[in-house]
């Protein structure tokens, strides 16, 4: 089921060019919602992902291949080219290889021809599970958007706790539906605030809680800001002030967290390591109201 889309976004945002990946594979239905989420909300879209499931690949890169057997989910037969796109919607496009790779390609091949120009924001996922703390690392998702980041392209990496790896073709699950508005929703709050929409170097890393009875629609789940990893007491330095803090809840506090809730934390694209209290700051700014704090 598509949500209203008008009902739940943010006001006065702007139309603009994304550049779209993940590690799950450009056939996983997650991704495909957010492009018709993110269309919807009168968006450019281009997707550029790996023609298989990468998850766990991090940041490496390899040449692209061939297929020497289908596309996952039989998207595309053996012996396809190593890039090739979707015949009848050629902005859904597939590489075969590594995340990074993918959204790579997307930037300096695919989108070029779509918006005479590169992207101005990179989104990847939504993935299949939370990318929370140390698993930043190992992200395929991740990989993607830290690589746009350190590009220039500001980037945000989309995950979720609910679902698992599923067709485009299957019924679209109730999940997946709540998790590309809540992504388009983001989206949107970050490109109204104007650019440059996140500082240079920085990617946000949100993840979603669970899809339940009580967190069924968008409008259930409120956005956290929040730190990647767990600080240390007394070396860690200081996060930016809110909800009368001076540290933030780590993603792990807020996926525990009773009630609906995303996280939404503030990292360094070469690192992948949480940013400092005045980038946090610039993001807190923009995202504002739509922000609230835990309880």
């Amino acid at each position: 089921m598509r949500f209203d889309i008008l009902a739940i976004l943010p006001l006065a945002a702007s139309a603009v060019n994304i550049i779209s990946s993940n590690d799950d594979g450009w056939a996983e239905v997650n991704i495909r919602a957010l492009f018709e989420s993110l269309g919807a909300a009168d968006h450019s879209v281009v997707v550029s992902a790996p023609a298989e499931n990468q998850s766990g690949k991090g940041s490496m890169e390899a040449e692209p291949t061939v297929l020497t057997e289908p596309c996952e989910f039989n998207s595309c037969p053996s012996g396809s080219p190593a890039v090739g796109f979707n015949s009848s919607e050629p902005r859904l496009g597939y590489v075969n290889s590594y995340p990074v790779t993918s959204i790579q390609y997307g930037i300096n091949t695919r989108a070029p021809k779509f918006f005479n120009g590169p992207p101005d924001l990179a989104v990847t996922g939504p993935n299949v599970g939370n990318n929370i703390g140390l698993t930043v690392y190992f992200s395929g998702t991740v990989g993607a958007a830290t690589y746009a980041a350190h590009e220039g392209i500001p980037a945000i990496a989309f995950s979720g706790a609910s679902g698992s790896q599923t067709s485009w073709e299957s019924s679209r699950p109730h999940y997946s539906d709540v998790y590309a508005d809540l992504a388009t929703n983001l989206t949107n709050q970050v490109v109204a605030a104007g650019k440059p929409y996140l500082p240079d170097d920085v990617w946000l890393n949100v993840n979603f809680g669970k899809v339940s009875d009580e967190c069924t629609s968008p409008a259930d789940f409120s956005f956290v800001l929040s730190r990647i990893h767990i600080a240390v007491p007394f070396l860690t330095p200081n996060d930016v002030t809110t909800c009368g803090k001076s540290r933030l809840p780590s993603e792990v506090e807020v996926s525990l967290a009773s009630g609906c809730y995303a996280s939404v934390s503030v990292g360094i694209a070469a690192s992948k390591n949480d940013a400092d209290a005045e980038m946090q700051g610039i993001v807190l700014k923009k995202l504002g109201n739509f922000l609230t704090c835990l309880p």
